[in-house]
């Protein structure tokens, strides 16, 4: 039968719920235990995808589809286990499917209220993460709840929690709470009432920790270890400290070490074989040991969170693990970049450029994807990137000067970038669009096929078929592609169905390294494996700073 581990968070946001929660995962995973995590988020919006970048860091997207939390990269990033629409959830679907019900009748007359209708239709969608009564049940499913401890926006879901832990046993579910013990640099010392208080918050409603993560900028002493656990009626060994580490690859070791892990297998009352975090310590070797030093200038519209492309910087720095390199990425404001500044490019080993909405920065994308194709320094596009990539050459190769996408000028007198209407989606059925149609849950969704041109750059790469996960509405105008290979441009990948273009780049013989993907290549990406797209990228911008610094 499935186990549970419900982790929880107090006093501020942003301490690395989802990292912690990955990371007990991944130790599990290693004792030999099928495992799986699920992200509950209480806002109101049913998924995060008409959510800005600045509200809540990167939209992850899983195969089937889902637009879901950034927390899901960080489980596919630490797991073996693949995510799935089911292994997110809001409480606006919470909501949406309960009062759905009620329209239906399926109440029966009753007065729907928070408890028990929505508690149990939490219930419901935690069971069905973990895949309960199902062939893909798991042996533990760990349970992250969003926010804090004391939002009024996440009451239900901890009251949901509580009753579960109640129907279930006291073997069969655990608490983990992560909390923020604050250094006070004028008093000198760490400071443990802002997690005596967020406990006590916790016990008010029925849960009482099992383990405490104590976040600090530096290893808690036991005095203080000791002073929390008298406090909170947490054993002083499931008091574990998790102090700033320089890589997240390390915190599965520091969770280990301190014994999280068999507390929980403990509680549970699991029998499984010892953890071996023997590749996690290989991984953090290569990542303390790099052999070169690369600069990547990254040139996007929302630079200012850097958890707005939390899956590309993981990305790029798993390709740098994999060329024993150590890459630094710079964050340009692509707003910023106009034809009088863009040379400022050229100190850079590779360029990159990001998915990305609205018509804000686009033509600094557009000045920093000429400036590459012209200076034959390495580069990158993706999804946006790669249509501004292609908006640039019609304009300065193929002789199209007006070239723009539809979604910047609607009345573009040549639209090479264009709304897709119809196509198909991963199980073969007709969907419609137009730009009148709802933002949310609209767009091309999900892991999707394309062929692959032999001969091409993205053959080596990839080979004869690509698979890659999807998020945009807008693609390149098939009735401009023949123009566009007439002058150069190589278009090395089509979908299987429609024939869209997957994949833009420039002949090997013009440009070292030119390449845009319509598809989010980094959702895929593992420290494991890197990802053979971001491997290829890395190994060029290798080779173009050894060439640079022959010249």
């Amino acid at each position: 039968m499935t186990k549970f581990v419900f982790v929880t968070g107090g006093v501020v946001s942003s301490l690395g719920k989802g990292v912690a929660a990955a990371s007990l995962a991944a130790i599990l995973e290693s004792r030999g235990l099928k495992v799986t995590l699920i992200k509950m988020d209480p806002y109101l919006n049913v998924d995060p995808g008409t959510m800005s970048p600045f509200q809540h860091g990167e939209v992850f997207v899983t195969d089937d589809g889902a637009e879901t939390d950034l927390d899901l990269g960080h489980y596919e990033r630490f797991i073996s286990t693949r995510m799935r629409k089911a292994n997110n959830f809001t409480s606006g679907q919470i909501y949406k499917s309960v009062l759905e019900k009620e329209r239906h009748g399926d109440y029966l007359g009753k007065t729907v209220q928070v408890i028990p209708h929505v508690t149990n239709e939490i219930q419901v969608y935690i069971k069905k993460g973990a895949g309960l009564d199902t062939p893909d049940a798991v042996d533990v499913a760990i349970v992250e709840i969003g926010g804090t401890v004391g939002d009024i926006e996440s009451q239900p879901f901890l009251e949901a929690v509580r009753q579960m832990s109640l129907r279930l046993g006291p073997d069969q579910t655990a608490f983990v709470h992560l909390t923020y013990v604050p250094w006070i640099p004028s008093a000198g010392e760490l400071k443990t009432k802002p997690t005596q208080h967020t406990v006590q918050k916790l016990r008010e409603i029925g849960i009482q920790p099992d383990a405490l993560l104590c976040r600090a900028d530096r290893y808690i002493p036991d005095e203080e270890r000791d002073k929390i656990s008298l406090f909170t009626n947490v054993v002083t060994s499931g008091v574990i400290s998790v102090p700033d580490a320089d890589t997240i690859y390390k915190v599965p070791r520091i969770l280990h070490e301190q014994g999280l892990d068999d507390l929980i297998c403990k509680k549970l009352h699991l029998n499984c074989q010892p953890a071996n975090l023997q590749r996690w310590d290989a991984l953090v070797y290569e990542v303390e040991h790099p052999k070169d030093e690369i600069k990547v200038a990254m040139v996007g519209k929302y630079v200012d969170l850097s958890d707005s492309y939390k899956s590309l910087n993981e990305a790029l720095r798993h390709a740098g693990i994999h060329n024993h390199a150590k890459v630094n990425i710079s964050y340009i404001d692509s707003e910023t970049i106009c034809a009088d500044n863009v040379n400022q490019l050229g100190r850079y080993d590779a360029i990159l450029v990001p998915g990305g909405f609205g018509i804000r920065g686009v033509e600094g994308k557009i000045a920093t994807a000429r400036y590459a194709r012209e200076h034959r320094i390495p580069y990158l596009g993706i999804c946006l990137g790669m249509q501004v990539a292609t908006i640039e050459y019609a304009r300065n190769m193929a002789g199209l000067q007006n070239a723009n996408s539809t979604e910047f000028n609607p009345d573009t007198p040549e639209p090479v970038i264009a709304l897709i209407t119809e196509w198909r989606d991963r199980e073969g059925n007709l969907q419609q669009r137009t730009a009148q149609s709802d933002m949310g849950g609209t767009m091309r969704l999900g892991a999707q096929s394309s062929d692959v041109q032999p001969g091409t750059l993205a053959h080596q790469i990839y080979g004869d078929v690509v698979t890659e996960r999807h998020r945009h509405r807008y693609e390149a105008n098939v009735n401009y592609l023949d123009q566009l290979r007439a002058a150069g441009l190589v278009i090395s990948a089509l979908t299987q169905q429609e024939h869209l273009t997957e994949i833009v780049e420039l002949p090997q013989t013009v440009h070292p390294w030119f390449m845009g993907v319509q598809f989010h290549p980094e959702f895929k990406s593992t420290p494991w494996n890197g990802h053979p797209l971001f491997n290829s990228f890395i190994h060029a911008a290798l080779e173009h700073k050894t060439q640079q610094d022959k010249n």
